[in-house]
């Protein structure tokens, strides 16, 4: 099974990816964290990565892929995946349906958030992350704070704000989304792969409801 999460920075990819992960027993793939172990460990593609993602613009395609790509090929992934932030552009969702049909495999559903901006910038600066790269929870001071400030409930380890989730970089992130990552959702519509649904506090509606009801409509596929 591969599963392609879309949507906006902080419309809750990641969390309704993890559920999903737990039900179908599958990873769930971030590319941001393929980037920032990458950036850690101080590879040449992380290094070159790290130059526009401070800048809270998209990666190169040719970076990406052959960072993805390199993922595509461990172990864990052969039964099936979920992709959380790639493809961020139309010529990485070609690279990507070209990957997969050189292992035989298809895409069985892309689920696109939708989400209102004002709560995506709020959702963005209020976030914080466990600083453990084996634990990397995620918190909201708002929504999801942790019950000792500062303090990952999980692992006891430091929970920080990363560096580009401050609302000048949040801001020009949103905006690279509507002009790069946003005909993404369009290139799949054609092929019949979209799944489009709103997630937001606004109507009640967040990442279990979501979920849920991706769950269902693969289980009726």
């Amino acid at each position: 099974m591969v599963i392609i999460m879309l949507g906006a920075p902080a419309s809750g990819k990641g969390s309704v990816a993890e559920i999903l992960s737990k039900e179908f027993n599958i990873p769930a793939i971030s590319s941001g964290d393929i980037f920032r172990k990458n950036i850690s460990e101080g590879t040449e593609l992380g290094k070159k990565a790290n130059e526009y993602m401070t800048k809270g613009s998209l990666v190169p395609d040719d970076i990406t892929v052959n960072m993805i790509a390199s993922r595509l090929t461990e172990d864990d992934v052969k039964t099936g995946l979920i992709l959380d932030g790639f493809p961020r552009t139309v010529k990485q969702a070609e690279e990507l349906d070209r990957i997969l049909a050189e292992k035989n495999r298809k895409i069985d559903v892309v689920v696109n958030l939708e989400t209102p901006e004002e709560e995506l910038l709020e959702r963005i600066v209020t976030r914080r992350v466990c600083t453990n790269s084996s634990c990397k929870e995620v918190y909201n001071v708002v929504m999801k704070p942790t019950k000792v400030e500062g303090v990952c409930d999980k692992c006891g380890s430091p929970v920080t704000q990363r560096d580009d989730d401050t609302l000048e970089k949040a801001k020009n992130r949103l905006e690279v989304y509507h002009t790069q990552t946003a005909p993404v959702a369009e290139y799949y519509k054609a092929t019949g792969a979209l799944y489009s649904t709103v997630l937001s506090k606004s109507v009640n509606r967040m990442k279990n409801e979501v979920a849920n009801d991706v769950i269902e409509y693969l289980k009726n596929k």
